[in-house]
């Protein structure tokens, strides 16, 4: 259950703002409420939903100060969660590295593209061994979410190069083993993507 609902959220099937019912989707699985409540708990501390007294549980609407804040977020602890986790990637790690950058390369689907690069970034921070640490970037993912697909949807494959240039970029230093070269690479990659995404207000009105 809570794997159909964090799906769902992800792949903006239940957008910013929509309200996930429990009676629906205990029909939808044939199941009492309690283990719909549970999931909800769950997706909460992942910060894909947030619980309003009386009124139930949604999924988080955010304006474009609160995301641009989230990204400086980002850009301060993902190269610290990266630097962390690079001594304990295995050559098998940076090799699925490789192989799901030239997924993405060769991928045209935006969807598509959102998994493989969300696949991407947290296998470089899997060797991580600070929990507080790891669970908070995958809470920073899961909220921006949303923001990254409509911006992508709105500026197509058109961009797509940058992308493929800083990951290439990243990877190198991770190949290298440069904990420097890679969280300045990683920081840079995160700053790009915040300045763009203030440059498209429309994104955020959007979601209203």
């Amino acid at each position: 259950m809570a794997d159909y609902l964090r799906a769902a959220i992800l792949r903006g099937e239940i957008a910013p703002g929509e309200r996930i019912r429990q009676e629906e989707i205990a029909a939808r699985f044939g199941a009492s409420r309690l283990p719909v409540r549970e999931a909800l708990r769950m997706l909460e501390a992942e910060g894909l939903t947030e619980h309003e007294t009386n009124k139930g549980a949604r999924v988080p609407r955010l304006d474009a100060h609160e995301v641009d804040v989230i990204y400086q977020m980002r850009e301060r602890l993902e190269p610290l969660a990266l630097a962390q986790s690079l001594p304990n990637l295995s050559g098998d790690d940076l090799r699925r590295l490789e192989q799901i950058q030239e997924r993405i390369e060769a991928n045209r689907d935006v969807g598509e593209f959102l998994r493989l690069d969300r696949e991407f970034h947290l296998l470089t921070y899997s060797g991580c061994r600070i929990d507080p640490l790891s669970s908070t970037v995958v809470r920073l993912w899961n909220s921006t979410q949303h923001y990254r697909r409509a911006f992508m949807m709105l500026i197509g494959p058109s961009r797509q190069w940058v992308v493929n240039a800083e990951h290439r970029l990243l990877l190198d230093a991770l190949q290298r083993q440069d904990a420097v070269d890679a969280e300045r690479h990683l920081s840079g990659h995160i700053r790009r993507t915040r300045i763009e995404l203030a440059r498209h207000p429309e994104v955020f009105q959007a979601q209203r």
